[in-house]
């Protein structure tokens, strides 16, 4: 959105609306939206990532590693009571070793939230201006593929299949990116975000009262599960599949407040 004011020192803004029309919102009226929207959104991803870089932090094996280890000592600890440290450590040892292998190179603005309940459509606009952003305060630098895997591994929306794979193909080829390494990194970071989002919204319920985080978490594991069969991630993959508990309906009630 367009700043039409701002007083810094008093923490004020003063910003264009963008409207109502969330994608998520026009995807329930009108499923045949779901290609030209995501197709928008793609191409968004495209232009940005070929802007000069910002002065931001970095989203860092480390720091990657950290919040996936969210999986164990938040929904893990929720559902059990305790988790595997030895597990843990095992884990964060060699995701640590994987992140650093296979999201390296070309750093960009990664926003870190980048889905169908943040993105705006307004048709009334020509090119990427057609897609309005939302809630990108935390952006970061990291690996290109981290937004287009957030988009396409919704956990509020499912994404259908082909989507998905037309929108990776599109990406690369508009970008030029290695294809086996850009689907690579595309697994590695979506095991990421998904152990972090297991861990966020098992603390969410069990630490801030909002129970219906825990509804998400069957979505998130699917995610996780099928990245997990990208050979790359073998030597973490038995780890996670012992270590977490699954999201049975006995388990995910454990994480709601009585």
């Amino acid at each position: 959105p367009e700043i039409y004011a701002e007083d810094s020192h008093y923490g004020f803004l003063l910003l264009e609306d963008l409207g109502d029309d969330l994608f998520a919102r026009v995807l329930e009226k009108d499923l045949a939206m779901e290609a030209p929207l995501y197709e928008a959104a793609t191409d968004v991803l495209v232009h940005l990532h070929k802007q000069p870089v910002m002065s931001l932090d970095s989203y860092d094996p480390a720091l990657m590693t950290e919040l996936a280890a969210l999986s164990f000592t938040k929904y893990a600890q929720g559902i059990s009571g305790g988790f595997e440290a030895d597990a843990k450590a095992r884990f964060e040892h060699r995701f640590a070793d994987i992140l650093h292998r296979e999201t390296g190179g070309k750093r960009v603005v990664v926003q870190r939230d980048y889905h169908a309940e943040n993105l705006i459509w307004l048709p009334e606009r020509d090119g990427v201006a057609r897609v309005g952003l939302l809630d990108f305060q935390n952006a970061m630098l990291g690996h290109p593929a981290y937004d287009l895997m957030s988009l396409l591994q919704d956990v509020r929306r499912t994404v259908s299949t082909a989507i998905e794979m037309r929108m990776i193909d599109r990406y690369i080829s508009a970008s030029g990116m290695d294809g086996h390494d850009f689907r690579t990194a595309y697994a590695v970071l979506g095991v990421q975000r998904n152990l972090r989002i297991l861990g966020v919204f098992a603390r969410l319920a069990t630490e801030y009262g909002k129970p219906h985080y825990v509804d998400l978490i069957p979505i998130t594991w699917s995610h996780l599960m099928r990245n997990l069969e990208h050979p790359t991630l073998i030597p973490v993959a038995d780890i996670l599949r012992e270590a977490l508990p699954h999201p049975t309906a006995q388990n995910l009630a454990k994480l709601k407040p009585l």
